[in-house]
């Protein structure tokens, strides 16, 4: 009976169709690093408030395998993994601000990264008043450090540690041991 129907056009048809709409899911699936960059950086760039459930928090170190220990305004520590569409497309480091979605089921990774925070989200966020003062205080006492370290001139000489400190102690005892001869005639 199957072959029969193999000669019929709808057949052909149908076969036709078939192999059509499987290359067409295929190529529709199928995107380039280029294209998906351009709707990540689009994702990045949108302007909202974050939802109730979502917050804001700042990375304290990474853990590797795309887990990031962060800590929440409450000062609390917990880790959080970056989803796929981020991995190896955007990058983040210690310091950075990072917007989340608690994970209901997560034991260690309590939750997943929404969206990375630039300096204009900030800078929005401080205007929308959704930016916790916990961290512009955190932030204030570091600039106030740094201000501080900038007066020592000392601090600011470079220090290559690569260099045997051997030799330079020698010749550091040698101009002593020169300097006491001379004080002593």
């Amino acid at each position: 009976m199957l072959k029969k129907y193999r000669n019929c056009i709808h057949y052909e048809i149908f076969t036709f169709l078939f192999i059509f709409l499987q290359k067409y899911k295929k190529n529709k699936i199928k995107m380039s690093k280029a294209s998906k960059r351009k709707y990540i950086v689009k994702e990045i760039e949108d302007f909202s408030i974050p939802t109730e459930s979502q917050s804001i928090v700042r990375i304290v170190k990474s853990c590797g395998n795309n887990l990031h220990e962060v800590i929440d305004p409450a000062g609390i520590q917990y880790l959080i993994s970056m989803p796929v569409k981020f991995r190896k497309n955007i990058w983040i480091k210690q310091g950075d601000f990072v917007l989340v979605e608690p994970i209901p089921e997560g034991a260690k990774v309590k939750a997943e990264i929404v969206k990375i925070l630039t300096r204009e989200h900030k800078k929005w966020y401080r205007e929308q008043n959704c930016w916790p003062q916990e961290f512009d205080e955190v932030s204030n006492s570091k600039q106030r450090t740094i201000k501080e370290d900038s007066d020592n001139e000392e601090d600011d000489l470079f220090i290559n540690n690569n260099r045997n400190r051997l030799f330079q102690n020698r010749i550091d005892n040698t101009s002593n041991i020169s300097s006491e001869e001379s004080d002593s005639c």
